[in-house]
């Protein structure tokens, strides 16, 4: 199946580009891939793989709320072809049946699929994605070739394992440390709101406030198991084997000052168990950003920062 191919934009005319679109996946676990083809692929530039988060879709890589190009543009621009598949039941990926129950291992074992599918690409991953890449890295190091983690979640290794009960992890709701855990119930799906999301994504100086609305319109109906697993309830989060397994794969990890899931001192804790390089971006000098950084205002000169850390890591 193809698309046709986008047409060169009157305003920007480095966002001309040709998307393809394809499934790949495993059979219980399909997924929707949109392929954005640079026009000038630069020879040895490993592909870019752009992983959404929970309650998401791809689309928030290819175009922002506001009407902007999305960080798959701006790669293709660049050089670097970019895929941008949907989790399975998400998007334009086949629901399964059992679709409350989709766990985070079922979707990475998915997205390995599309990697051995392509050959050997990059990962960039945000937020509950994070688990499912440092599991991938570990499995396949030949296919890795590095990670980017947006405010990505960490291997469950590192959190502590929550209660299997509703009322105990409402008392643990603003515990910044246990992550702001949330209980779903598996028998049904989740469905994000716009107050939620107003409360941690979408509460930045940075994030196109003028189009909320817009962005609320993008929200996917989520697993309950993947939250819960994201928050290792009843420690069932998905686990890495060894940490040195991960040291050879190169890997950056960037967090903004506004994003209350995700302070400082967590996500550190994160790259330094992996051996990864770790971006608190106010020591950059960049301020305000939050859960969301692809699609916040600044979206663009933060493109340019990944690119530029992987062409210094010959990635």
């Amino acid at each position: 199946m193809e698309a046709t191919p986008a047409r060169r934009s009157a305003k920007d005319p480095s966002c001309e580009r040709e998307v393809r679109c394809f499934y790949a996946g495993t059979p219980a676990h399909p997924v929707y891939v949109d392929h954005v083809a640079s026009p000038r692929a630069a020879t040895g530039r490993a592909p870019v793989v752009m992983v959404h988060g929970a309650g998401h879709t791809g689309t928030c890589y290819l175009a922002t709320p506001d009407g902007r190009p999305g960080w798959a543009v701006r790669f293709a621009a660049a050089g670097r072809d970019v895929l941008v598949p949907d989790w399975p039941g998400h998007g334009r990926s086949p629901q399964p049946a059992d679709f409350p129950r989709l766990g985070t291992a079922d979707v990475a074992t998915s997205l390995l699929a599309l990697v051995e599918q392509i050959g050997p690409a990059v990962l960039l991953v945000h937020s509950a994605s994070g688990p499912m890449a440092w599991w991938m890295a570990e499995r396949r190091p030949d296919l890795v070739r590095a990670v980017i983690g947006i405010a990505p979640g960490p291997p469950a290794n590192l959190l502590r394992d929550l209660p299997d009960d509703p009322a105990s992890i409402l008392a643990l709701r603003d515990d910044a440390s246990a992550g702001h855990p949330v209980y779903s119930d598996e028998t049904m799906p989740v469905r994000l709101t716009a107050e939620f999301a107003a409360a941690y994504w979408a509460n930045t100086p940075r994030f196109p406030q003028g189009a909320f609305e817009n962005y609320c319109r993008s929200f996917a109906p989520e697993s309950a198991r993947i939250l819960n697993e994201r928050f290792n309830i009843a420690g069932r989060g998905l686990r890495i084997g060894d940490p040195m397994r991960l040291r050879s794969t190169p890997i950056m990890i960037v967090t903004g000052d506004r994003d209350p899931r995700h302070p400082r001192e967590v996500d550190a804790a994160t790259a330094g168990y992996l051996g990864a390089e770790f971006v608190w971006l106010p020591d950059r000098g960049i301020e305000g950003n939050g859960h969301m950084m692809m699609i916040e205002d600044n979206s663009d000169d933060l493109a340019a920062m990944i690119l530029a850390w992987l062409d210094a890591v010959k990635c």
